[in-house]
């Protein structure tokens, strides 16, 4: 049956065939269990919003997690990738607010459990967008494995581990400062707070003593705290401030008397050195009244408003407050100065509202022990990072780290597992609803309204996926994963809590065999590969704001998703962002169509083949008869192994480069046109010959297809099947094997020879465009070379012809050819018998570039090679090759300045 692709190639009209495929033959599912293979290559997918749609970021994450993935499954691991969502309890519960809020209603006027129904019923129709997109550009992930952060079995697994850490005494609740969101109403951590530069006022405050024999002029950014001021406190070795220790100063406005106390926080060079202190309003001041024992006034309620009963101010906006509080300590002429200060500004990534430090009650996980371990984990080599770089970030961090805050004050969410007691004031912590506190036995007991920190369910993924706190066959085969792939911005946010939760709870979870599991074992992943960021083509960030976003679907639509990936691949470096432009695509968009060509090339002399009753076995042994099946042979093998080292260190632009190199030129530009002088199918032709030469172009194009699968897998599908014309001998090739490179098949020799063959032709093809001749006309060539490239030569007459486009060639023993047709290289000199009006002016100009270039080269060799500092430090090969360079310049110099002199004779 004739091979029938269409003449050009249309992505749309394979890739959503072969994505369905792929997701309805549950080709990439796994099983754990007693067949499970020795040899798991496990990733988690880092969980996308709920909410969320693809954007260029999840692309190249996903493209370069993909490649990996496909590839170890090729090299015979069982590969799987988890995919799943996140409930993203701030982004999603804002998004529903708003669609309340369009339709005349608000979540309170609905109540939590109406909320939370709604959010669900949103959820099942408009939830998980971003993973049906990643199906229809071929994640090769195991979709029965697909999770949602709150799913029944995840909520069981989240109220376990939280009961656990309280009972051992690691999760604990009480009042302390927080960063406040006035708009979500909620606490968010230090992690989901963004610093701003802003130019704000510094202002100069006077506080009157009490019994009216002085003053302190205090420094504040927020006057408008000076309300919850409960005390002002000095340097105990600021000598200005001496006479005041102990003391009472009248709070202005308020008229509240307040104790001048010394402590060491007060910095004498800041402002005036005496610091107003506002323990419920400023995480310092809050460690200072906790030394000092003083009261704790919270003077704002959840909108930031002030709350202050009887108080000109109560109510206002803490803005509008502070205009007016400003304004009355002027009209009292308390207020001193007022200067422009540089400040850092908190804001909140979701809200983007100016944090407030509140005093408020909230649940905390002591995580000093747990960081310990996960310090141990990295330290010890249990973990590595690529680029290396981020381990010290790491430890930066987490030798830093402050005690975890894991509520929120919102509904949607891992509602907390705690109750308390009316009667007693006791919580009870229970996994089940309990039927009464447990400290007094009083059935007057209320849920914790606080939902847990989204980061908190997806920080236990890596084993809860696996089906813990049960021992699963799951957690024995699968954990701990090998990869996580994932981006800087969530370092400390999932990636450190995951390798803290994993060095905890597993350490519980015994081995396969039932011995106990150390930590080891018991890390989340064994390597944290950390890629770099996509910019737009001028290398900014993407924004909305800039209007520089780009829509990968949009762009995938256009181009086609294989061209999108290889783009994405060709410029992944490992700690280099992506400079992501349209060009590129557009390039490997091209790439794709030289494939599809060469299909259409191979598939038609195959069907010729079949005609003239010529045969071929893709398992036969290579054909080695001629060189450019040799040489075929050892550069696809040699490009396979350096493949495979590239991906072993996540050099992904340099393996998508090796096989860009070796598909395009080795393959296309040259074997396909030197073996077409093999395909002969007339009735006086060797059929043999015929055969060999047709088997070695098909079984190396099959092989050059699965080492391009991980990068394009939709048009190495489609041809792959069309090789085997539908019965190929596995599913998929994405389920065959990788090209290894057997090194008994790399000939170092056979792939010099073509190297100089190739020079020779390519040497000839410039000599030919510099004469201007017509591309259908030949000529006679002469050749000067040594013995070794003149057998070469003659050895191969028929492919020098053909690609060179000469008529002839000979090797005189006098050379008689001007200049104008000579081209000389450090190996050899070739000549052709075309007649031309020479254009000596022309010509002196075009050897005069050539010979200011060679001397660049000399100049810049000679200063390098002079250079002991660099002699010192270079690698050797580089200052080998650096000679090598300079005294081939040197040589060309030479013959430029021959060619020179010639000229002028004619001139």
């Amino acid at each position: 049956m004739p091979h029938e692709l269409p003449k050009a190639y249309d992505p749309a009209a394979i890739e959503d065939r072969w994505a369905a495929y792929w997701v309805n033959e549950r080709l990439f599912h796994t099983e754990s269990g007693e067949s499970a293979p020795v040899l798991p290559f496990t990733v988690l997918l880092p969980p996308p919003n709920v909410t969320g749609n693809l954007h260029m970021g999840h692309m190249f994450e996903h493209t370069e997690t993909d490649i990996l993935v496909r590839w170890r499954r090729m090299l015979g691991e069982t590969a799987l990738w988890v995919p799943g969502t996140d409930h993203a309890g701030i982004a999603t519960q804002m998004l529903v607010e708003r669609q309340v809020v369009s339709e005349g209603t608000s979540r309170r006027e609905m109540g939590r459990e109406a909320f939370i129904a709604r959010v669900w019923q949103w959820k099942e129709h408009y939830g998980g967008a971003i993973l049906e997109q990643m199906k229809r550009l071929g994640a090769s992930v195991d979709w029965s494995r697909e999770y949602f952060t709150m799913d029944e079995r995840l909520s069981t697994a989240v109220k376990e581990a939280f009961v656990r850490l309280y009972e051992q005494g690691l999760i604990y609740r009480g009042k302390y400062i927080v960063n406040w969101d006035p708009v979500q109403e909620t606490a968010v951590s230090d992690l989901e707070v963004t610093h701003e530069e802003r130019t704000g006022k510094l202002y100069h405050i006077r506080y009157q003593l009490a019994d009216g024999t002085g003053s302190i002029v205090i420094a504040t950014t927020r006057p408008e705290t000076m309300l919850g001021d409960t005390a002002v406190a000095v340097n105990p070795d600021d000598e200005r401030y001496r006479a005041f220790h102990g003391k009472k100063l009248m709070l202005p406005l308020v008229n509240r008397e307040i104790p001048v106390v010394t402590d060491a926080w007060a910095n004498p060079e800041f402002g005036t050195g005496a610091v107003k202190v506002t323990p419920a309003h400023d995480p310092n001041d809050f460690v200072i009244g906790e030394r000092h024992n003083l009261p704790q006034l919270n003077i704002m309620d959840e909108r930031a408003r002030i709350n202050l009963p009887g108080s000109p101010y109560h109510g206002m906006d803490r803005y509008a407050a502070r205009e007016r509080i400003v304004e009355d300590l002027r009209a009292l002429g308390l207020l001193v100065d007022v200067k422009d200060h540089s400040m850092a500004i908190g804001l909140s990534q979701r809200s983007g509202a100016v944090v407030e430090p509140r005093l408020s009650t909230q649940w905390f996980i002591k995580i000093q022990p747990l960081a310990d371990k996960a310090i141990a984990a990295v330290e010890q080599g249990y973990i590595r990072f690529t680029p290396a770089q981020y381990a010290k970030t790491y430890f930066e961090w987490m030798r830093n780290i402050h005690d975890w805050c894991i509520s929120r004050q919102l509904w949607w969410g891992h509602r907390i597992p705690a109750w308390h007691c009316e009667a007693c004031r006791q919580t009870t912590v229970a996994k089940e609803t309990p039927p009464q506190c447990a400290h007094c036995d009083s059935r007057q007991i209320t849920q914790e309204t606080d939902v847990l920190d989204t980061w908190f369910s997806s920080g236990l993924l890596p084993f809860t996926v696996f089906g813990w706190p049960e021992h699963t066959r799951d957690l024995d085969t699968f954990y701990p994963t090998q990869l996580l792939v994932t981006g800087f911005d969530i370092l400390f946010f999932w990636v450190a809590r995951m390798i803290m939760l994993g060095c905890h709870f597993m350490l519980d979870i015994p081995m396969p065999d039932g011995s106990e599991r150390d930590l080891k074992d018991a890390v989340p992943f064994r390597e944290v590969y950390i890629h770099a960021l996509v910019r737009d083509a001028e290398r900014q960030k993407m924004s909305k704001t800039k209007g520089n976003v780009i829509d990968p679907i949009e762009i995938v639509e256009r181009y086609g998703t294989d061209a999108v990936r290889f783009t994405f691949a060709a410029m992944a470096s490992p700690g280099t962002d992506i400079a992501f432009s349209e060009s590129r695509i557009e390039g490997y968009r091209a790439f794709a169509n030289k494939i599809w060509n060469a299909a259409r090339f191979i598939f038609m002399n195959v069907d010729r083949a079949a005609e003239a009753g010529i045969k071929f076995d893709l398992n036969a042994a290579v054909n080695t008869s001629t060189i450019e099946a040799r040489w075929i042979t050892s550069r696809l093998n040699a490009t396979a192994g350096e493949v495979n080292e590239a991906l072993k260190n996540y050099r992904f632009d340099e393996a998508a480069n090796l096989v860009y190199q070796f598909f395009w030129g080795d393959f296309c530009d040259w074997y396909l046109e030197i073996v077409k002088l093999r395909l002969d199918f007339s009735a006086e032709a060797d059929k043999a010959a015929t055969g060999a030469a047709l088997n070695t172009l098909v079984s190396t194009f099959e092989a050059a297809l699965r080492l391009l699968s991980p990068f394009m897998p939709f048009i190495t599908e489609e041809l792959w099947h069309a090789v085997y014309e539908g019965k190929p001998p596995a599913e998929s090739i994405a389920l065959s094997r990788y090209p290894q490179g057997d090194a008994k098949l790399i000939d170092a020799d056979i792939e010099a020879e073509m190297t100089q063959l190739q020079e020779l032709i390519v040497t000839i093809r410039a000599l030919r465009k510099d004469l201007d001749m017509p591309e259908r006309e030949t000529a006679a060539a002469e050749i000067s070379a040594t013995d070794k490239i003149q057998q070469l030569a003659s050895a191969n007459t028929d492919v020098i012809e053909k690609l060179a486009r000469v008529s002839a060639f000979t090797f005189p023993a006098q050379w008689s050819l001007g200049p104008a047709n000579t081209r000389t290289t450090t190996g050899f000199t070739v000549g052709l018998t075309y007649e031309k009006q020479i254009d000596v002016a022309a010509e002196r100009e075009r050897l005069k570039k050539k010979l200011e270039q060679y001397e660049k080269v000399l100049i810049n060799a000679d200063r390098q090679l002079q250079n002991e500092a660099f002699l010192a430090k270079a690698p050797e090969k580089i200052v080998v090759g650096l000679k090598k360079q300079a005294s081939e310049a040197a040589a060309l110099r030479q013959e430029t300045l021959e060619a020179m002199e010639k000229l002028e004779q004619l001139a």
